[in-house]
Parts: C-alpha cells; structure tokens; sequence
C-alpha cells in the first residue's frame, strides 16, 4: 500500500507540473492561467488516486474513474473556446489544459519522468518553438487608429491587404472636434508574427493623417 507521503508527492509533482505550463499561458496574459492549470492537473492527479486506492485494491476495473477525467475535461476547454466574427480564439488554451489534465494523471500513477518529459515538450512547443521559427506562425492583432479623412481609411485598409494581412473585423467611429471630423478605426486582423509592429507602425509614417492609437 502506498503511504501518504508517497500519495502527496505525486500530488505535489503534478501540482508543480501543472503550474509550470500555467505560468507561461499566465505570461502571455490568457484567461487561463497558472491557478487554473494547476488545479487541473491536481485535480487530474487526486481522481486518478481514487481511482487506483479509493474503492479497495481488489477492483478489477481501477481505470474507470480516471477515464471520465479524459472526457470530462472537456466542457472546461470548450469554456475557453470562443467564436467571434468569424475567427476562432483558445483553441491552444483548450488544448494545454487537456494535456495538463493527461499529465496530472501521469502524475497520479506515479510516472514522474514521463510527466517531466511531457512538461517539458509542452512549454518547448508553446515558447520555444514559437520564437524559433515565428515566421510560420500566424496572431490575432487588435489595431486601434485615428485617420482625418474616410480616404486615408482606406488606404490603410487596402495597404494592409497588399501587406497579406487578413482582415477579420472593421469598426469605423466618426468623431467630431471642434476644428473638423476625425475617424476612430478598429481592425482586428490575423498576421504573421514576424514583426507585425514595425509593419502597422509603418503606416503611421506612410499616411500623415494616421495616427496609431493602440496594437494589441
């Protein structure tokens, strides 16, 4: 029988484990964080105990429980999953804490070198890889800007799509000042991460009656 020592280790591996993953999503500010992700795996770890000690050593079936938790993690990732104006946003978030609740288990069985290995691939494809090779990877960037006429609009709206940058949504905000009209403008747009900044940063030089507000 294990003792509880050996039960709060594998607790507290996966609880470390968990939080690891859930510091670099808290780093890239997503709503699901390091506290998330840890409870997750913690969470993962204590039904997978259960599942192996809580119901008697002789249960023929000791995976029963700790199965739900595959399925059963879903409805917390289809809760980070959002569809608005036609883009599709915590796909990854939902991912991570799917393989977070995997290692959580991994952790419940005592497999320590297995979760650290996950771990580790984990955080390797979401920080490393990504700033490895950004050129093939693809952000949603929120452009906030202020042009003082409807045509410089549209210039910058035409010269992002000659830059290839999909365009997802467009708000356009008249605002009056007590000299003339000035246009408060909104893209949400998907681009490549490769120095999208000093691309829009660019056209506040290219268009003199731009002004960037915000990138986001």
């Amino acid at each position: 029988m294990h003792t509880l020592s050996e039960i709060s280790l594998r607790l507290l591996i996966a609880l470390l484990l968990g939080g690891a993953i859930g510091i670099e999503r808290e780093y890239r500010s997503k709503d699901a964080g390091f506290r998330t992700h840890f409870l997750v795996a913690l969470g993962s770890a204590l039904f997978c105990i259960v599942s192996q000690y809580g119901f008697g050593f002789d249960l023929k079936d000791s995976s029963r429980v700790a199965a739900q938790v595959v399925s059963g993690i879903g409805f917390l990732g289809a809760g980070t999953i959002i569809f608005q104006r036609n883009m599709v946003r915590g796909l990854t978030t939902a991912a991570g804490l799917w393989v977070t609740a995997a290692i959580g288990l991994t952790c419940g069985t005592g497999m320590y070198a297995v979760a650290a290995i996950a771990t580790a691939m984990v955080l390797l494809g979401l920080e490393i890889l990504n700033a490895a090779i950004p050129q093939i990877g693809t952000t949603t960037v929120v452009l906030r800007f202020s042009a003082t006429t409807i045509k410089e609009v549209e210039q910058v709206v035409e010269q992002a799509k000659q830059d290839s940058i999909e365009i997802y949504a467009y708000d356009l905000k008249p605002r009056t000042t007590p000299t003339a009209t000035a246009y408060d403008v909104r893209l949400e747009m998907k681009m490549r991460h490769r120095k999208h900044d000093e691309i829009l940063l660019g056209y506040m030089h290219q268009f003199s009656g731009v002004t960037i507000t915000s990138i986001e």
